[in-house]
């Protein structure tokens, strides 16, 4: 089997979908799957090459929407090498550009690929309701009306990541009667094993790490992220307590108006850093040399980075509307709370007041969860299974 994968971008700064895409391909390979992606990147772009897998650059798109001529050309001359498309996320052109260029490819052939919509919670109500997305809410109406209904009810099936996205999927819009709704699960690859070189290059990333096991919040500096939540909760047990772990918030988003909101929030406590995104050692640096994991999200559809935290045996501290809260707070695998700064302030006291032997269960149930759940390998026999049913 060939499978297609069409998504705006693999730039890795991207998160979200596009390391969704990295964590499943090579375990599809395994099972003697191939995947290819057609993105709208630079074919320059440095980050190109680096993977195991093709990816076809067709340039850069213009406007808001993403607009790209070449792709709907590109779709109809190679559709006839793949037997699965999967279109990632919405709201932009290319999910609109896939399925009019299906529907042209399908009146002049009689065999075609099977066309999945894969929405990684962009159909989540979070993104209608929110006071700061009041714009944005009406703009996804009207693309609703016009485009993404069709891309919805005319392709061959949706596919979501865990059953509290399928369920939530149903409660945001009119006329939502997709054809198939697929829970395929979502996993990662196994992270590597720690190793000193890891403590390192965290060490050089944190320059005023002062070398104990710390709270980690490794995620995009965003409003729906929960930042400030988790700063305004840490600032409120660091004044109650006195000593507290100190808190590394990493995660691109720096240079923007929040990030910066958020590092002048910060200010007052010399124990919080933001040492930006990292990768590679001093990512799993900061996961292996971290107490917990820390995501009080207003909206998170998987969590990637929850994740990973579970398979390097790191109890989360988490929302509610993280969408695997459910498997994580039945494993006893962290805690669970409300998305304010009471429910946070909650559980990091939580946390912080826990005994040592209590913290030790905890981390070993993280890891069984992981295990129980979100491996990628239990993901890509589930994602094989849901498109071909």
């Amino acid at each position: 089997m060939k499978i297609l994968r069409i998504i705006p971008s693999m730039n890795p700064e991207q998160g979200g979908p596009c390391q969704g895409i990295r964590n499943s391909i090579p375990e599809l390979q395994k099972l003697g799957i191939v995947n290819e992606v057609v993105s709208f990147d630079d074919p320059e772009a440095d980050f190109l090459g680096e993977d195991s897998f093709t990816i076809h650059a067709i340039g850069k798109s213009k406007s808001p929407w993403r607009y790209n001529k070449k792709l709907v050309p590109w779709l109809l001359k190679h559709f006839n090498e793949y037997d699965v498309v999967v279109v990632h996320a919405l709201w932009l052109y290319h999910s609109h550009a896939a399925i009019k260029a299906i529907q042209t490819f399908r009146k002049r052939h009689t065999v075609s690929p099977k066309v999945f919509v894969m929405p990684h919670g962009m159909l989540d109500p979070y993104f209608q309701k929110a006071k700061s997305r009041r714009l944005k809410a009406l703009r996804n109406e009207v693309y609703w009306r016009l485009f993404e209904n069709k891309v919805i009810n005319d392709s061959d099936g949706v596919l979501f990541t865990c059953e509290e996205e399928l369920l939530l999927a149903r409660t945001t819009f009119a006329n939502y009667r997709p054809k198939k709704e697929i829970n395929v699960g979502y996993g990662i690859q196994p992270p590597p094993a720690y190793k000193a070189s890891m403590k390192e290059a965290f060490a050089v990333k944190v320059p005023n790490w002062n070398g104990e096991p710390h709270l980690l919040f490794l995620s995009r500096i965003h409003p729906k992220k929960g930042v400030d939540l988790l700063i305004k909760a840490y600032q409120k047990l660091e004044k109650k307590l006195g000593k507290v772990p100190q808190l590394v918030i990493a995660g691109p988003g720096l240079e923007g108006e929040f990030g910066k909101e958020m590092q002048l929030l910060a200010a007052g406590s010399p124990n919080i850093f933001f040492p930006g995104m990292l990768t590679g050692d001093a990512k799993w640096g900061a996961f292996y040399t971290g107490q917990i994991f820390v995501l009080p999200s207003h909206q998170e559809n998987f969590g990637i980075a929850v994740v990973e935290a579970l398979a390097c045996a790191k109890p989360v501290l988490i929302s509610d509307k993280v969408n695997i809260w459910r498997e994580i707070a039945k494993g006893n695998a962290g805690i669970v709370k409300e998305d304010n700064v009471k429910d946070t302030y909650q559980m990091l006291e939580d946390w912080v007041s826990s005994t040592e032997p209590q913290k030790d269960e905890m981390a070993e149930a993280a890891l069984k969860v992981f295990h129980e759940h979100f491996t990628i390998a239990q993901a890509a026999k589930q994602f094989l299974k849901g498109i071909n049913h």
